[in-house]
């Protein structure tokens, strides 16, 4: 018996919204784009003090990122025997999941190696992929437990993905990614991380990102990464009235409250600090999704605006590198240099995607936060604690 399609609600948002929704249409960029430059005066040059170029290792294009840069480490025999001692280590500790750290979860030989992957996620090319974590031989809370203590070599700090949990205050520092379109009300639904669609380039909050695979669809999911700096490039040579649009302030929603601010960010050479670029969004937030349409109490979003959100789209996409993402691999990005995305896919009985997230932080490495993030940071990484840290077992669809 075949399942039967779940019917994706269609969120309607303010009065004078642009025709643009979650999923890209290249008709439709393809006639906005044209519309625009007919009808409009673009601006020609960049932003005072915006770059021409930005020249980094942190700018590449995936097609021929391959050819210089492998971004896998195979995990060894000698690796996962320290893991092991470590898991147990720390099992005999008798502490909260939220304890786990370098100090707990010792890894004296991996450790050196997963401090360069730090470096190389912050100044490097901006991921790593760790791979061969024996998932099939623990429980789902020993999973979660190797993930932590591996992640906590890269980057200590852990960030609140929510702040309830069963209906009680909480760090709530671990997420599921995974399809529960099927068992929970589609209007309770408002990311495609909870569903089986394609997930569009974007970025999550926070500095750097985690991945754990503990199960791969049946077909399709493939994970995708592509650099903002290089999508910056091509937008400064091409398209600068675009960087115009993506600097100026947008308007959206944070939690409860409507927020105004750019979508990219410029920090000049300071002191021993290079010179950088952010690019920080979600589509969704300004072309609604599912069960959160935009809301009808904040102002349209602007034909430029659209037309900016699917020229980051469609450039990631022409860029991206796929990974050969499988069961037991652990995915670290650079949230701040890079978008990454997913394609849509299908599961069966016997194999449902099935990733967790961690939202990261490296005080060792960490790039400034822009002004204009400093809230949301805050509300990621401040006042996080071990003892009222939680790291759920199951998927569940986050509160916020």
């Amino acid at each position: 018996m075949s399942p039967v399609a779940v019917v994706a609600p269609i969120p309607v948002g303010p009065v004078g919204q642009p025709d643009i929704q979650y999923l890209p249409d290249p008709d439709k960029y393809a006639a906005r784009t044209q519309r625009r430059q007919d009808t409009e005066n673009l601006a020609k040059t960049l932003p005072k003090r915006f770059p021409q170029k930005l020249s980094s290792d942190l700018a590449w294009d995936g097609k021929e990122l391959g050819g210089v840069y492998d971004w896998n480490y195979h995990l060894s025999e000698e690796d996962i025997q320290e893991i092991e001692n470590a898991l147990q280590h720390f099992r005999g500790l008798g502490v909260s999941l939220g304890h786990v750290n370098q100090e707990t979860f010792l890894l004296p030989t991996l450790h050196d190696t997963l401090r360069s992957i730090s470096q190389e996620i912050h100044q490097g090319r901006g991921f790593k992929v760790i791979r061969g974590v024996p998932v099939d031989s623990h429980t789902r809370e020993e999973n979660v437990i190797i993930y932590a203590g591996i992640a906590s070599h890269i980057a200590p700090i852990r960030g609140r993905q929510d702040n309830n949990f069963n209906g009680k205050t909480a760090d709530v520092v671990l997420a599921h990614i995974t399809d529960l379109s099927r068992t929970v009300d589609t209007q309770k639904i408002k990311a495609p991380a909870y569903t089986t669609e394609k997930q569009v380039f974007h970025t999550d909050a926070g500095d750097v990102i985690a991945l754990f695979a503990l199960e791969e669809a049946d077909d399709g999911g493939q994970s995708y990464l592509s650099s903002s700096w290089h999508v910056y490039n091509e937008l400064a040579r091409t398209r600068p009235d675009l960087i115009h649009t993506l600097a100026e302030p947008w308007v959206t929603d944070q939690g409860k409250e409507a927020v105004s601010r750019p979508l990219l960010y410029h920090q000049p050479v300071q002191g021993d600090a290079p010179e950088r670029l952010i690019i920080q969004y979600a589509r969704r937030n300004f072309t609604g999704y599912w069960g959160k349409p935009r809301d009808p109490a904040l102002p349209p979003i602007t034909e430029a605006q659209a037309e900016a959100l699917d020229a980051l789209h469609y450039l990631a996409e022409k860029s991206a590198v796929s990974l050969d993402f499988h069961k037991g691999d652990i995915q670290f990005v650079n949230n701040l240099s890079i978008f990454h995305a997913r394609a849509g896919f299908t599961d069966s009985e016997e194999k449902r995607r099935h990733l967790t997230r961690l939202w990261l932080r490296d005080p060792s490495f960490a790039w400034e936060t822009p002004d204009g993030l400093k809230s949301r940071w805050e509300h990621v990484y401040g006042g996080v604690t071990a003892d009222n840290s939680v790291f759920p077992l199951e998927p569940f669809v986050r509160s916020q």
